[in-house]
């Protein structure tokens, strides 16, 4: 009788064999491979705590966005993978645009509020980060900050503002100016902004140029200043945030996505990953972990010494619109990249 049982039942009963023996789980095959592009602190968290509950064991291949995204496309359906965890969603919605994504499970996509997630559920909303201003008080005063992002295109603003533009990070927040703007709009922003701006290499090294007094000011997301803030303070104690809100370009919010490849060997267990990570204890994990990204799980909380997601305003992008192509496009246009 036992060899009519589904291999997936079977497995789920040698997993409750093994645990309750005290042993870990390590059947062969059962086990999945995950590309990662998410910081790899969160990430092992989640699959420590994952592996924990359910005995499935994780495999974890790290790298960015753009490079995870296009090895998956390149690899096509021969892809190891069976799922893939982004920073921002614009690699998502290249692999997706592939057609390289199984549907996410009902129960999980019910699991995330509706303003985090594509509508098709393809993918899967499982943090957020928030696109902010970073700036030097005694150099850049209060009464002086730019009302919207759009205004550091303004000639005033030329060696008094820096960014990250090789990075996935700021890419993500130029797909959305597009997303808002159109391409013209946008076109001339970036070429405005080549221009105004000094170039730095990551989004930390923008705060410390900041803090340092090497520049009055700079965009980033909001979880740089704040994982500072929770070590030594030493890179951003003389910073504070600008939030743009009003539904700004400048208050846009990222999504970090989540997403079941079509040709993973593992569904079952894959899909079970995502639905941990998306549900209570995965969300638990931003809101007491030192990740400071914030949890979009419904109901779930963010770290309190975050600003409310619903207080920043943001304005409504749908995420698996994000042309990370034309967005790189238009930047090697202006000379940024």
């Amino acid at each position: 009788m036992i060899s009519r049982i589904p291999s997936f039942l079977k497995q789920a009963l040698l997993t409750t064999a093994l645990m309750s023996a005290g042993h870990v789980y390590a059947a062969e095959g059962v086990g999945i491979v995950v590309y990662n592009a998410q910081h790899e602190g969160l990430t092992k968290a989640w699959v420590e705590g994952f592996t924990q509950d359910t005995g499935i064991p994780v495999t974890l291949r790290n790298g960015d966005d753009t490079e995870m995204g296009n090895q998956i496309v390149q690899e096509g359906a021969a892809s190891p993978a069976d799922v893939f965890l982004t920073e921002n969603s614009p690699a998502m919605v290249l692999v997706d645009n592939a057609g390289l994504f199984a549907p996410v499970d009902q129960a999980t996509l019910e699991q995330v509020d509706a303003a985090y997630r594509p509508a098709h559920g393809k993918w899967v909303g499982i943090a957020a980060r928030s696109t902010v201003f970073v700036y030097n008080p005694s150099k850049l005063p209060e009464t002086q900050l730019p009302k919207s992002i759009m205004d550091l295109a303004d000639p005033s603003w030329k060696g008094r503002w820096g960014a990250s533009p090789g990075g996935a990070d700021f890419q993500a927040i130029v797909a959305a100016i597009l997303e808002q703007k159109g391409e013209a709009a946008t076109l001339d922003w970036l070429k405005a902004m080549k221009t105004n701006f000094t170039a730095y290499r990551g989004n930390s090294s923008v705060l410390k140029a900041v803090n340092a007094g090497q520049i009055d000011s700079g965009v980033i997301y909001h979880y740089y200043s704040f994982v500072d803030q929770s070590k030594t303070g030493e890179n951003s104690k003389n910073t504070a945030l600008h939030y743009f809100k009003h539904k700004d370009p400048g208050a846009f919010v990222s999504i970090s996505g989540g997403g079941v490849l079509a040709s993973s060997k593992h569904k079952e267990q894959a899909q079970a990953f995502l639905k941990w990570i998306t549900g209570k204890d995965g969300q638990a994990i931003l809101k007491d972990g030192k990740s400071f990204e914030y949890a979009v799980g419904k109901n779930a909380q963010s770290n309190p010494k975050l600003v409310p997601l619903q207080q920043l305003d943001a304005p409504t992008v749908d995420a698996s619109k994000l042309d990370s192509k034309k967005a790189v496009e238009l930047m090697t246009q202006a000379g940024l990249l």
